[in-house]
């Protein structure tokens, strides 16, 4: 699939046509496939959680106009967490759109599949299109690819680790600590083993491919096991 292909597929999957194809292809590139120091996309990565957030802020504070600000913080945690932003560059096929502009090696091995690497292509993409464009039109293209996420009848949860602290602190426990076990794989698609520990309770592990996410999923564990209402 060439640079032409890889626009035009885009396109069809998010509605947006780049004026400059540099930016979307700098988007899709990760580190591990950089010819050269700054030519992949981390930078733009960072450029697009920002982007997301105040995107996703904005509207949250229109649409839930009545909620308390710790609603309004725990829906933004849950909507620019990269879990959804991971889902969002699933929904768009973006490891499709890497693998074959990384090459056949890529493509058959599934090396973009992970969900850190999902997620920074996703904020990446977020600020191509704020750089190829502008604020309004960004916007408009967030909201889009989010809208299954603002549904306005969902419940804002807290997330795990946060219930589980509140829980921890509540019974008088230390905040809840955590550890690392184990990582594997590469470096562009780790696995991530993590540990939770409170008091005597017995520790519960989450496996994810990033430290924070397999944070949650520990907490999550800790809370079933223990069958802790959040």
């Amino acid at each position: 699939m060439n640079t032409k292909d890889i626009v035009a597929t885009f396109k069809n999957r998010s509605g947006y046509a780049f004026k400059n194809p540099d930016l979307l292809i700098l988007a899709l590139t990760h580190s591990s496939q950089a010819l050269g120091p700054e030519n992949h996309n981390e930078r733009l990565e960072f450029l697009g959680d920002r982007v997301l957030a105040l995107v996703i802020a904005d509207e949250l504070s229109v649409r839930f106009a009545d909620a308390k600000e710790g609603e309004l913080a725990r829906r933004l945690n849950t909507m620019v967490r990269k879990e959804t932003c991971a889902q969002v560059a699933v929904n768009l096929g973006l490891g499709e759109l890497m693998a074959k502009l990384a090459g056949k090696k890529a493509a058959k091995t599934g090396v973009f599949d992970g969900q850190n690497v999902m997620g920074d292509a996703c904020e990446a993409i977020l600020a191509a299109i704020f750089k190829d464009s502008d604020y309004a039109t960004a916007r408009k293209i967030v909201l889009k690819l989010w809208e299954p996420f603002l549904d306005l009848k969902t419940t804002a949860q807290k997330d795990p680790k946060s219930a589980l602290q509140e829980w921890a602190l509540s019974k008088g426990f230390e905040v809840p600590v955590y550890k690392e076990v184990s990582r594997q794989g590469p470096d562009h698609a780790p696995e991530f083993v993590m540990a939770v520990y409170i008091a005597d309770y017995p520790n519960q592990q989450g496996t994810a491919n990033s430290k924070r996410a397999a944070e949650q999923t520990a907490a999550a564990s800790f809370i079933a096991v223990n069958k802790i209402e959040n």
